[in-house]
């Protein structure tokens, strides 16, 4: 049977493999601090019977506390080394941690931590080495990027790929280094080589106030992505999934 994922939000992305169900980096909620969620809601589904729940990195919009709580404190987590101190003293139960190189069984499903390149200047952002993940099943493979730039060895994760998940802006009308624009990802695109890439990060969180006097980076991200596919990596399907979306592997 082939793998399903639905496109959640932001970094929140619900994997269906081989009958195990992980989620990514999940923002449930509608509001992260000054950041607001556009659109509807998660459906209520999405963090149920969770095999496994994977944080690529403690940065608020991707360990987002109240959603954790949301899912159960005792529910699998699989994270960044870092974070299980960090999350254990606040009360989750089932915390292990993945170095790059590293790797976790779910089910029939292999998790192995990648290398990321991703830094915040921001002093608000809570410290924690950035990870991403290889979802290894039976028949297909899938690699969540969390939040990266484009780094060496990048090319190494790509052999076999049925699905590359990469985040192609931010949460405001700018992002700063460490993210994947647009561009970048299609280049990281080229690079991994997958069957298909859905665009993940972009229009879900923003700030306060600037959707109506900034609409743009909620918007155009995905329709620059596919421009930038179509030269650089015109051998990959972009397959851009709106946030609730969800799509088989097939």
């Amino acid at each position: 049977m082939p793998g399903r994922v639905t496109y959640v939000g932001h970094a929140t992305v619900l994997a269906e493999l081989d009958g195990a169900r992980l989620l990514t980096d999940p923002v449930l909620r509608a509001r992260v601090g000054p950041l607001r969620r556009r659109g509807a809601p998660p459906a209520p589904e999405i963090a149920e019977n969770l095999d496994a729940v994977l944080i690529s990195h403690l940065h608020h919009d991707h360990a987002d506390l109240p959603s954790l709580r949301q899912i159960g404190r005792e529910a699998p987590i699989i994270a960044a080394p870092g974070s299980q101190e960090f999350l254990e003293r606040r009360g989750f139960s089932a915390v292990s941690e993945l170095a790059p190189g590293e790797s976790s069984q779910v089910g029939a499903v292999t998790v192995t931590a990648v290398e990321a390149r991703h830094s915040s200047e921001s002093r608000f952002e809570r410290e924690s080495q950035a990870v991403g993940f290889l979802l290894d099943g039976r028949q297909q493979r899938i690699y969540f990027a969390g939040d990266t730039d484009l780094f060496d060895g990048m090319a190494e994760l790509g052999p076999g790929l049925d699905l590359a998940l990469l985040p192609i802006w931010g949460w405001g009308p700018s992002i700063g280094p460490g993210h994947l624009d647009p561009e970048r990802a299609a280049r990281a695109a080229a690079l991994l080589s997958p069957r298909i890439v859905i665009p993940i990060h972009w229009g879900t969180l923003y700030p306060l106030g600037l959707a109506r006097l900034r609409p743009d980076p909620l918007r155009s991200p995905p329709r620059e992505f596919e421009t930038w596919m179509r030269e650089l990596a015109p051998q990959v399907e972009a397959r851009v999934l709106a946030p609730g979306g969800a799509t088989s592997l097939s």
